[in-house]
């Protein structure tokens, strides 16, 4: 989703807010264990659980990505057609296709556990 709300708010700024590190703040490991820590816990532990998620071309990303109910979804609807074809080129641009189309991301998650 990074890189959908990268060249989203590269193209309209004003959607910054629905940028998903904007929405979720505390989805790093820093503001994550702070979360922790403010709720008076104690030796919290942070680490990222990462998984390859590979996308057989970008027709495959799109529907898979933009294809769902949400935000991202709901504000591509919200473009006209020439503004959604800008959207799709910037991001067909940004994102790292290999040889034969593949898209390999990685999707990742943050786990906090405390002694307490």
């Amino acid at each position: 989703m990074k890189y959908f709300w990268d060249a989203v708010v590269e193209l309209d700024p004003s959607a910054a807010e629905l940028h998903e590190s904007n929405r979720f703040p505390n989805s790093t490991s820093k503001g994550l264990r702070g979360l922790f820590e403010d709720a008076g816990l104690e030796n919290v532990t942070v680490e990222s659980l990462e998984l390859e998620t590979i996308f057989r071309n970008f027709d495959d990303y799109r529907a898979r990505v933009l294809g769902r109910q949400g935000p991202a979804p709901t504000y591509v609807l919200s473009l006209n057609e020439s503004d959604r074809k800008g959207l799709r080129d910037r991001l067909h641009k940004q994102l790292p296709i290999h040889e034969g189309g593949s898209i390999r991301l990685i999707a990742r998650v943050w786990a906090a556990k405390s002694d307490i």
